[in-house]
């Protein structure tokens, strides 16, 4: 992670046009970073860090409200099958790593980076991504806590293989997405099922769990899969504070090659955004692949060739939330780039041009500021709209202060990258 001042310099220059509402929505004048992406990403960061108000919990204490329930279910992740909005952050964020590299490899060649240098640095950025997430993952633990399920260390498995795709034709990064998701569904479908009479507790599912798969789908069981079983075998190869056996949401080293496929859209989609067709085409191209996305993951799903689990990163679950995630850039594209109602999104663009430290902030500093705000205001100041409500009203303040900060390093042209 570097101070990268010179080179933002001209991004901060177009950001502060954005603001002014005076930048042009075609491709020749537009800024070298996407003005929608910018905002998009920004949003969805702060749709993550509201994880810190805990609204779910909150809201859950509400039993007898219906509105309260909904809102806990929508900002939660599904236990297994489904989707939620709140699944759909991860994958809005490795998509967008996919739009944002086209711009990237264009500006550093104008630059006349060589291939050699840039590929250097893809490499020491996908490392640096992977021991940021094991880093943070670690925290309150008594030695690295080494697992690679995080976003952050599952697009740095995957980022080095994705610029060597954007050095291709589009044609080969569909046949590339393609072959990684027929041969990972083929995979997990081939591995053996656990016995009839397997212990699931052992895996740390308890046998009455109401969201276990029968059938064909039980391939997709939750810590019963082929990548259950792989991680059982790699993470046990670092030292841990005891063996690893299961994880307990499910998750898997392994997302990171669905996953990846994910970010290969996103590369499809950024060289479609960077191309010579004109904004309505674009707009149109966008609606019309996250239409597509979304109806053939809810076949598969429906058909049970292959269930949405969002948790192990199913093939369908890659399509449908790739469809999903699409419908919602292409609502940011049309209304800031199309329509340029840009106001409204510079508190979103302030995060999204600092999403790396916004992200580092959330998870460090977080129980700091809180601790520090209860001493210096007094608890009786989160408390007035009662007990329950503590947390959203705290954290919501220690939110708004992290915006503060990343608007003040924004004023001061102070971008946070790896």
């Amino acid at each position: 992670m570097d101070y990268d001042l010179p080179e933002k310099e001209e991004q901060v220059k177009a950001s502060s046009a954005i603001a002014q509402e005076t930048v042009s929505p075609s491709l020749k004048e537009a800024p070298a970073r996407l003005t929608s992406l910018d905002a998009f990403r920004g949003f969805t960061m702060l749709f993550m860090a509201s994880e810190i108000m805990r609204i779910p919990e909150v809201a859950r204490t509400f039993t007898d409200n219906r509105f309260a329930q909904f809102v806990a279910d929508m900002l939660s992740h599904k236990q297994w099958v489904g989707c939620s909005p709140w699944d759909l952050i991860q994958p809005a964020f490795m998509f967008m790593v996919g739009v944002a590299l086209p711009y990237s490899l264009a500006s550093r060649e104008a630059k006349g980076q060589s291939f050699t240098k840039i590929l250097a640095h893809t490499v020491w950025r996908s490392l640096v991504l992977i021991a940021l997430g094991i880093f943070l993952r670690s925290q309150s633990r008594p030695q690295t806590y080494f697992t690679f399920e995080d976003v952050l260390t599952q697009i740095g498995l995957g980022y080095t293989f994705l610029f060597l795709l954007a050095r291709t034709s589009p044609k080969v990064q569909w046949i590339a997405a393609a072959a990684i998701l027929v041969g990972y569904w083929a995979a997990f479908a081939l591995y053996p099922l656990p016995p009839a009479d397997f212990d699931t507790t052992t895996a740390g599912v308890p046998r009455d769990w109401p969201h276990h798969l029968g059938g064909f789908a039980a391939h997709w069981d939750k810590n019963t899969n082929l990548a259950s079983r792989v991680d059982q075998w790699f993470l046990n190869l670092f030292p841990r504070e005891k063996p690893f056996v299961y994880n307990g949401g499910g998750y898997l080293t392994l997302n990171f090659i669905p996953s990846l496929a994910t970010m290969i859209f996103g590369l499809l989609t950024g060289e479609l955004l960077r191309s010579e067709r004109s904004g309505k085409q674009k707009l149109r191209a966008l609606v019309a692949w996250g239409m597509a996305g979304v109806i053939l993951g809810a076949a598969l799903h429906l058909t049970g060739i292959c269930p949405l689990v969002k948790r192990i990163w199913t093939p369908t679950w890659t399509v449908f939330s790739t469809g999903w995630v699409l419908l919602l850039l292409a609502a940011w594209y049309y209304v800031i780039d199309l329509k340029g109602y840009r106001r409204w999104a510079f508190p979103f663009l302030v995060v999204g041009m600092n999403s790396i430290a916004m992200y580092f902030l959330v998870h460090v500093v977080v129980d700091y500021m809180g601790n520090a705000l209860k001493i210096h205001l007094g608890q009786r100041v989160f408390e007035l709209f009662g007990q329950a409500s503590v947390p959203i009203v705290q954290n919501g303040l220690v939110l708004l202060i992290l915006w503060l900060m990343l608007y003040w390093m924004y004023k001061r042209k102070i971008f946070l990258r790896v």
